[in-house]
C-alpha cells in the first residue's frame, strides 16, 4: 500500500526487477533502506521530504518486493558497485539524470559507493549509521563484535546461513530490532509484520549475497579507492544515532573520504528513520536544500 500521494511501480534493470514507490515534486531524491528492512522504514520521513523533492524509494536488489537472481559464491551481483550502477540506471529510467541519495545501513553502503563511482549523477550523499566497509571490517574485534553478527554469519557459504535464517526469520528480526534500538517499540507492529512477510527464501538469499559481497569484494573496492586517493566529491552528510557509541569516531573516519563533510548526531540507536524521524528530518532538510 503506497503512502498518501505516492505511487507504487516496478522497474526492470537488467536481471533485477525493482519495487519502487515514488511521490512528491521537486529535485529528485533517492532513499535506500538497510538490513533487514524494506523501503517501509522511510514511512515517517519520505512524505515530509516529498514536500520539496521527488522522492524515489525502492526496495534494494532482492530485498522486500524487489526480485533478482541469487548472488554468486562471493556475492557477485550484490556488490555495492553493481547495486549502485543498477540504481543509477533505475533513476535514469524514471527521468532523473542527477539526484541526491540518502541511505541507511546497507543502503548507505550503496549510497556512498554511488557517490564514488558516479559523481556526475550524484548531487549530495547522506549516510546513516555506517562507516565505510573497509573501516568496518578493521574495527570488528573485541566486545562490540557481538553486535556485528550479520557480517560473518550471512557471509558464510551457501546454503548454511540461508537455512539458518529461513528456519526462523522472526527470531532474526526480533533480535535485530530488540538489540539495535534504544527503544524496540520504535519499530511498530505493522512494520515488523511487513519485514517478516518480506523474509522469503529469495529475499534471505539476497541478504546473504549482500553480506558475502561485502566480505569478499566490497572492501577490496574500498581499499583500491583509498590507495588511489579517490573521494566522494559531492557534499557528504554523516548521521549517527547517539546510542551507537561504537560510531563515535565516524566523523573522523569519513573525513578521509570526503572534503565537503557535514556530521550530525540524533537520538536513538541504529534504526534512525524509525527511532528519530523528526530529528532526522531536521538534519536532512537543510542539507538537501532546494538542490
Amino acid at each position: 500500500m503506497p503512502w498518501a500521494g505516492f505511487e507504487d511501480s516496478r522497474v526492470r534493470v537488467g536481471e533485477a526487477e525493482y519495487a519502487v514507490t515514488c511521490g512528491g515534486q521537486g529535485p529528485p531524491l533517492l532513499l535506500l533502506h538497510g538490513f533487514p528492512q524494506t523501503h517501509a522504514c522511510w514511512s515517517r520521513v519520505a512524505p515530509a521530504l516529498a514536500r520539496q523533492h521527488t522522492v524515489v524509494a525502492p526496495d534494494l536488489r532482492g530485498y522486500g518486493a524487489s526480485r533478482a537472481p541469487a548472488g554468486g559464491p562471493q556475492g557477485e551481483g550484490y556488490t555495492k558497485r553493481e547495486m549502485a550502477r543498477e540504481l543509477v540506471e533505475l533513476m535514469g529510467r524514471l527521468g532523473h539524470r542527477r539526484f541526491a541519495v540518502v541511505g541507511h545501513d546497507r543502503g548507505a553502503r550503496v549510497a556512498y559507493r554511488m557517490g564514488l563511482d558516479h559523481p556526475e549523477q550524484v548531487e549530495r550523499v547522506a549516510v546513516l549509521n555506517v562507516v565505510p566497509t573497509l573501516d568496518q571490517f578493521a574495527r570488528m574485534g573485541g566486545g562490540p563484535s557481538l553486535g556485528y553478527w550479520p557480517w560473518f554469519l550471512l557471509a558464510q557459504p551457501e546454503p548454511f546461513p540461508e537455512r539458518l535464517v529461513g528456519a526462523d526469520p522472526a527470531a532474526l528480526l526480533d533480535h535485530a530490532f530488540d538489540t539495535w534500538t534504544s527503544r524496540p517499540d520504535a519499530i511498530d507492529p505493522q512494520h515488523r509484520a511487513e519485514y517478516l512477510a518480506a523474509a522469503t527464501p529469495d529475499t534471505i538469499a539476497a541478504m546473504c549475497g549482500d553480506y558475502r559481497a561485502s566480505f569478499h569484494l566490497d572492501r577490496a573496492h574500498d581499499a583500491a579507492d583509498g590507495e588511489a586517493g579517490r573521494k566522494i566529491v559531492a557534499p557528504l552528510l554523516v548521521v549517527t544515532g547517539a546510542d551507537e557509541t561504537q560510531l563515535a569516531d565516524a566523523p573522523d573516519v569519513w573525513a578521509a573520504w570526503a572534503d565537503d563533510l557535514t556530521t550530525a548526531s540524533v537520538p536513538g540507536g541504529h534504526f534512525v528513520p524509525e527511532e528519530a524521524p523528526e530529528e532526522l528530518l531536521a538534519v536532512l532538510e537543510p542539507f538537501l536544500g532546494p538542490l
